[in-house]
């Protein structure tokens, strides 16, 4: 397993982007998120992305250089197509939109639609921490990259359709919930297949709804599926799945789910972020907020467990291992890499 420095790995991240279509802030933008992302433990939203990225740039899936056109707005509100242009770019920007409009009126919501892959939820949560603000953010597969079935059916019906929220006022950083309304993120089952391992008991179901550990049943044709969060109820995972499915697709003038979809195509995406100065304020928002994470973490611990995890402690404890020792990458999803750069006929770092 090759083992990179996070700067090394931004470097040769940007020189593929670059060099596969992206413009050069693009490239930045984009090489950013993802090296940020597997830094933080989120390896299926990290650079193994970027052969998807480029195979798109080349079939004309994704536009390199759109930009935001604001379909509609009002002093809480902004509505934006992103033309199929970067999701990280057009979701960063749309972002800094909205925190403005938050700070003057204390909160402010946004819809995306037409955008590719906005990579890692929680990313766009931590922007508005470091402003000491909330925030709320859901996203949809744009109608496509169906990977969930309802409790009971045997063929996906919804993507997996992640939801994050993120508190600013915690000791060690913001408290960032982010996670998919499904048993597993459909990237890391694309992570072990490229890989050629075996998925975790408990992720996938094969065509005919029996568990599987194998990921290529999930692309298969008839395709198996991913379960929905809440094992034994797995009826709640999915239907919040439902409910972000509307919120995303239905609110932004993008689309729901719908029968014969496409291969995958992006996000529409719905966006809330809040400033504490707008309601009580953000010292009561600190002080509540750090009495509860004491309170919580101080509560008696079974034999065995060393320290109870609150949402953003496992990314903050990867982040500082993986800036220090590197970040590996599986055999197979660094050939892959390996690969693009000899297409793209870019010099492979050294690992």
């Amino acid at each position: 397993m090759p083992v990179l420095e996070a700067s090394k790995l931004l470097n040769f991240a940007r020189a593929l982007l670059t060099a596969g279509g992206a413009l050069p802030k693009e490239a930045d933008v984009v090489g950013r998120s993802l090296v940020d992302a597997n830094l933080r433990g989120h390896d299926s939203h990290g650079v193994m992305r970027i052969p998807f990225y480029v195979k798109q740039v080349q079939d004309g899936k994704l536009t390199p250089g759109a930009t935001l056109d604001v379909i509609n707005e009002t002093p809480g509100t902004i509505v934006a197509d992103g033309s199929w242009g970067f999701g990280q770019v057009l979701s960063r920007n749309l972002m800094e939109w909205l925190m403005d409009k938050a700070a003057s009126s204390g909160i402010a919501s946004g819809t995306l639609r037409r955008s590719a892959h906005i990579g890692r939820l929680g990313e766009y949560a931590e922007m508005a921490a470091e402003r000491n603000m909330a925030a709320i953010i859901c996203a949809n597969t744009h109608g496509a990259a169906q990977r969930v079935a309802p409790v009971g059916g045997k063929r996906p019906r919804l993507g997996t359709n992640p939801l994050c929220i993120g508190m600013p006022g915690g000791k060690d950083g913001p408290f960032i919930l982010d996670f998919g309304t499904s048993a597993t993120a459909e990237g890391k089952v694309r992570v072990k297949k490229i890989a050629g391992e075996k998925v975790p008991d408990g992720w996938i179901l094969d065509p005919d709804g029996n568990p599987t550990n194998d990921p290529n049943q999930l692309y298969g044709d008839p395709p198996g599926t991913i379960r929905p969060m809440g094992g034994d109820q797995a009826y709640k995972g999915f239907g919040l799945s439902f409910m972000i499915e509307m919120l995303c697709g239905a609110l932004s003038g993008g689309q729901c789910a719908y029968p014969d979809p496409p291969p995958p195509v992006g996000n529409a995406a719905f966006f809330i972020v809040i400033d504490p100065k707008g309601y009580a304020g953000f010292d009561h928002l600190s002080q509540e907020v750090s009495s509860l994470e004491q309170y919580v973490r101080d509560v008696p611990r079974i034999d065995g467990v060393d320290c109870i995890y609150l949402p953003g402690d496992p990314e903050r404890a990867t982040l500082a291992k993986r800036s220090a020792e590197g970040i590996g990458l599986d055999d197979g999803n660094w050939n892959a890499l390996l690969k693009l750069a000899e297409e793209l006929k870019v010099p492979i770092p050294a690992v």
